[in-house]
């Protein structure tokens, strides 16, 4: 079963300075029908204003995924981490007993935008724990970005969950294979897809339940990415 969850049906808090696209309910934004997939409990396509951004805050007991389409993205927090994320570098941190951090846009002239990506973790109390890495763009159409156990390379993450960057040419297709126990998670970064035959553009998403393949053909040039669950 697949159940579309169109990009303009998202919630949405404009800020001025962040205009915040929310797949799943945050914040002020609150559906039932809409508070995550399996661990996944947070997709926002956020887009700040130059200089600008989210002051020092605490989170704990969430693994926070941050992957930047456009811009720059500087990153501080108490664990005397200071890091910039740009496009094709993908930022994990692992919360844990708790952690105080800010995210701000690291030009004073150009937007970010960016997808906040909230996991709940396999377990609460873990230690805090930060790692960025760079994928370069020849690693291939599919890349695996983060995952439970860091395999071939990826950000580790504390939970059973595959995060894969996803760019095909136009004419090109890719298929995913979900066993029966495992749900799956698709979002558009840019670019127009279709999944099973239904058309999905910049924004869009769904949720895979006991679909077994996943067939995603690309109309135009487009990125996304792919979460596979338990």
């Amino acid at each position: 079963m697949m159940e579309l969850r169109k990009g303009s049906q998202r919630g949405h808090a404009d800020f001025g300075w962040l205009d915040s696209r929310h797949t799943f309910s945050f914040g002020s934004y609150f559906d039932r029908r809409y508070m995550g997939v399996s661990s996944l409990r947070v997709i926002n396509e956020d887009r700040v204003e130059p200089g600008r951004g989210f002051g020092t805050h605490p989170h704990r007991d969430m693994e926070i995924i941050s992957y930047v389409v456009d811009g720059v993205l500087e990153h501080r927090d108490t664990l005397g981490t200071h890091g910039v994320i740009r496009p094709g570098e993908v930022q994990v941190m692992s919360a844990g007993t708790g952690v105080m951090h800010s995210e701000q846009n690291g030009s004073s002239e150009d937007p970010v935008h960016f997808l906040q990506i909230w996991v709940l973790p396999n377990a609460m109390g873990l230690p805090p724990r930060y790692d960025q890495k760079h994928f370069p763009d020849d690693a291939g159409p599919v890349t695996l970005v983060v995952s439970g156990d860091g395999r071939d390379g990826s950000l580790r993450v504390n939970q059973d969950v595959s995060l894969y960057r996803v760019r095909l040419e136009a004419g090109t297709k890719h298929t995913f294979t979900l066993p029966v126990s495992r749900m799956g998670y698709l979002q558009v970064v840019r670019g127009t897809i279709e999944v099973m035959d239904v058309p999905f553009s910049s924004g869009d998403g769904a949720a895979f339940d006991k679909e077994p393949e996943v067939v995603v053909s690309a109309a135009t040039d487009a990125e996304f990415l792919f979460f596979d669950l338990t």
